[in-house]
């Protein structure tokens, strides 16, 4: 049972940030929207790290398995990826420094 509640808990945040996603007129993926509201809800201490930490612990250690099917799409359609590569890897180091200054962010906090 405890697992489903956490399961629950992290699938209200994705469902709001598929919401927020329809409702706000920006080109943010909806997870990024459901992510960030997990984030500040974390650092806020309205949810508790023990209510999530199990079963994204679990989230964590399939994801690979999650990204097989992303990563066998790129391969079909390297020649229309190719043709962006510099922006899409200045985004992916962006998106990563980003990241990693939010966590220590939140870690200080």
């Amino acid at each position: 049972m405890k697992y489903l509640s956490q399961f629950l808990i992290i699938l209200g945040f994705t469902l709001t940030g598929e919401a927020l996603q329809r409702i706000i007129p920006l080109p943010i993926p909806a997870s990024v929207y459901g992510l960030s509201l997990l984030f500040l809800a974390l650092c806020l201490k309205l949810v508790k790290v023990e209510q999530v930490k199990q079963t994204g612990t679990f989230l964590t250690s399939i994801l690979a398995i999650l990204f097989v099917s992303p990563a066998v799409n790129i391969v079909d359609d390297w020649g229309l990826i190719q043709e962006d590569l510099l922006p899409i890897v200045l985004i992916m180091i962006g998106s990563t420094v980003l990241t990693c200054f939010f966590v220590l962010l939140c870690a200080v906090w």
